[in-house]
């Protein structure tokens, strides 16, 4: 028998750790830059290297043959912030806490990827193409640059601000032309496939009949120019890149349209791809893994050791070879239980079994069954997987950092689901009637009346979104709709009074209230809107929106030092947001302190070069100081970012007239009277009407 002393034992179990960690293949880590690109909503099934009947996708498809595949890669959410901080922190949303992209933060205390390749000598940027991923939800943790440069607001009601992948691409390349001779770490997020689908040229009319698959064409296009500058500028062979997506789209399978709502593979079974080339042989791999394997993943390759949190594991043995058995698979869907009061959907992915717990539970073999068309709940191995989905999440809720901010009502919420206190609760509080099956056409119902307004059929939409409350008057954004439905007819009366229906229901949701007080404002009734706002405030205090909105209407009530304050603690919270500059502009106008006024405009501009209201302000400046010649500039500049602005288009009718120009002022002034109708205050119903007369 051996003699080893104590010191010995301990260099020789050293040793043996080191080649257990490192000795797959003869790997030897290497400090590589890292890429990784999040493609929002995207199936596998839709990458035709995944698919290869599926949309032509040369660039992903050509890195995919160089690398290493992973045929069976899962989200552990269907929505794209809870998504991402899954991939960025190596941890479940039962232990980080985002379980939707609205009323959550991340906390400061998760450690994110761009943190810890950070303070391992990595410079790190993001580019964000889209109001989700928003620095305010606290996943700019770590990033030297977070380009967020979105529009303030898109153009289409109901959906979320975002930019092309071109533009995406192009500020990413500029970067990585100052960067590309330090040691990397590049996050590009492009939004293109998610819903409205609206491909660019020449994919809009190559995808004619399915726009969804010319947004997934478009986007591997964009991407392409990036892997080409890798290639060319020599970084190829020192660059990880990784390539995922959020989640997928439901494209009608189940019954769901979009995604957020059911858990089914079509929204949480996605692409993953990692390419190094030279380290790894190419490999499909058809081992079951998930979002919060990448981190651990990335760190492995590069040599070093993930944090202490993160609870995903390291793929670096599949990407070597070697076999790798399936792991446990927690996802979730809770949007419609903590936005609706509907039932909360969780599941787990053992042994290739997939189980779904809702009221009515559902089970799925997916290795003969992977599109979930044959229920086997009730299986003893069915109901051995649902007994340990609970013990999953007791085992990784402990320790749980809670999302920052998160309000009363949501905290009330995941606290009857044992996930605040690490213990379940409430399995059987949900009945049938809640069961998210069997209130899909009520959802449908809602997204068809969306879909009505937005095609101009709004006496349909608004009969529509009326059924869908008389079934679930516990529905907040039915609520919200159905008032915008109501303003954009001209009945702002009506509108409100679909809020104060709402509230007397018992609706307690932030957004609702921020909905009602900023349409209280918009009817000349702004001490109500600060009452209400608060109330908004007092249920979620870190959205900058409510602050913002509440600014406008002490604003509006002539309270212009609270004004200021609001606008200030909004910048607090989201230091680029160019709504507040400009409403800030417009605050200082009102005071006739136009050099502040004018700066406050400018930097409006500045992070949004899109905004109308901004240019408009700032002819507003120019006008008062004596320059209406820039004044007239800067109006028309508005109308080109936004040709129905009514504000810029009634001030160039007042400006032209005064500048002799009567056929221009006429123009504008006949546009006005049509694009406001009833809606104009009798002082300038007047006053077009006299320019138009003369």
């Amino acid at each position: 028998m051996y003699n080893w002393n104590m010191r010995t034992r301990i260099f020789l179990a050293a040793v043996l750790l080191g080649a257990l960690f490192f000795s797959c293949g003869g790997y030897k880590p290497r400090k590589l830059n890292v890429v990784l690109i999040t493609i929002d909503t995207l199936r596998a099934d839709h990458l035709s290297c995944y698919n290869p009947g599926s949309v032509k996708t040369p660039h992903i498809d050509a890195l995919a043959e160089k690398g290493v595949l992973f045929t069976h890669a899962f989200a552990h959410v269907p929505m794209t912030l809870p998504s991402h901080t899954s991939i960025l922190t190596g941890t479940l949303p039962l232990y980080h806490g985002i379980h939707d992209n609205y009323g959550f933060r991340a906390s400061d205390r998760l450690i994110t990827l761009a943190e810890f390749l950070k303070a391992r000598g990595y410079s790190t940027a993001a580019f964000i193409g889209a109001f989700p991923l928003d620095s305010r939800f606290g996943l700019a943790q770590g990033f030297d640059l977070y380009d967020e440069r979105y529009p303030s607001k898109n153009t289409r009601t109901f959906f979320f601000p975002e930019r092309r992948a071109e533009k995406v691409i192009n500020s990413a390349l500029s970067w990585l032309d100052s960067h590309r001779k330090e040691r990397f770490f590049l996050w590009v997020h492009v939004f293109d496939p998610h819903q409205p689908y609206d491909p660019p040229p020449p994919y809009d009319r190559l995808y004619e009949d399915d726009p969804y698959s010319g947004e997934v064409a478009y986007t591997d296009a964009q991407l392409g120019r990036l892997f080409d500058y890798l290639r060319e500028k020599g970084l190829e062979g020192s660059t990880l890149v990784v390539i995922t997506a959020d989640h997928g789209e439901g494209r009608g399978d189940h019954g769901e349209l979009t995604h957020g709502y059911f858990a089914y593979n079509s929204t949480i079974h996605i692409p993953l791809i990692f390419y190094a080339p030279g380290l790894f042989k190419p490999r499909r791999v058809e081992t079951y893994v998930a979002h919060w394997d990448i981190f651990p993943t990335i760190a492995e390759i590069i040599g070093e050791k993930p944090p202490r949190q993160v609870q995903g594991r390291s793929l670096l043995p599949a990407l070597l070879g070697r076999n790798m058995g399936d792991e446990e698979i927690y996802f979730e869907s809770l949007s419609p239980f903590l936005s609706r009061g509907w039932a909360p959907l969780r599941g787990l992915i053992k042994d290739r079994l997939k189980f779904i717990d809702l009221p009515i539970k559902e089970a799925y073999d997916l290795r003969r069954d992977f599109s979930e068309k044959h229920n086997i709940y009730g299986t003893p191995k069915s109901k051995e997987v649902e007994r340990e989905l609970f013990r999953v999440i007791e085992r990784f809720s402990k320790g749980k950092l809670q999302a920052q901010g998160v309000s009363r009502g949501d905290l009330r919420k995941l606290l009857s689901l044992g996930y605040v206190s690490g213990r379940v609760r409430s399995r059987g509080k949900f009945t049938v009637q809640d069961d998210l099956k069997t209130l899909l056409p009520v959802h449908l119902a809602h997204l068809k009346a969306m879909k009505l307004y937005s095609g101009g059929q709004l006496e349909e939409a608004i009969k529509l979104e009326e059924g869908v409350l008389k079934k679930r008057p516990d529905f907040p954004q039915a609520y919200i709709t159905l008032a915008t439905f109501y303003k954009a007819k001209g009945d702002i009366e009506r509108a409100l009074q679909v809020f104060r229906t709402g509230e007397k229901r018992g609706i307690q949701e932030y957004s609702f209230f921020t909905f009602y007080g900023m349409t209280l404002t918009e009817a000349g009734r702004p001490e109500e809107a600060i009452k209400i706002l608060k109330k908004a405030i007092s249920i979620v205090d870190f959205d900058p929106e409510a602050w913002n909105y509440l600014g406008i209407a002490y604003w509006k009530a002539g309270l212009f030092d609270q004004a200021l304050q609001a606008y200030k603690k909004a910048l607090s919270l989201e230091p680029n947001y160019a709504l507040v500059y400009n409403n800030l502009g417009s605050l200082f106008l009102s005071m006739h302190i136009y050099d502040d006024a004018a700066r406050y405009f400018k930097k409006a501009l500045e992070l949004d070069p899109t905004l109308a209201a901004a240019y408009n302000g700032l002819g507003d400046c120019y006008e008062a100081m004596g320059e209406r010649g820039k004044a007239i500039e800067l109006w028309k500049k508005a109308l080109e970012k936004n040709p129905r602005y009514a504000l810029a288009i009634y001030n160039l009718a007042v400006a032209l007239e005064k500048e002799g120009r009567p056929g221009e002022a006429k123009k504008y002034a006949s546009e006005y009277l049509r694009l406001m109708g009833r809606n104009i205050p009798p002082r300038d119903r007047a006053r077009m009407e006299r320019i138009l007369r003369r």
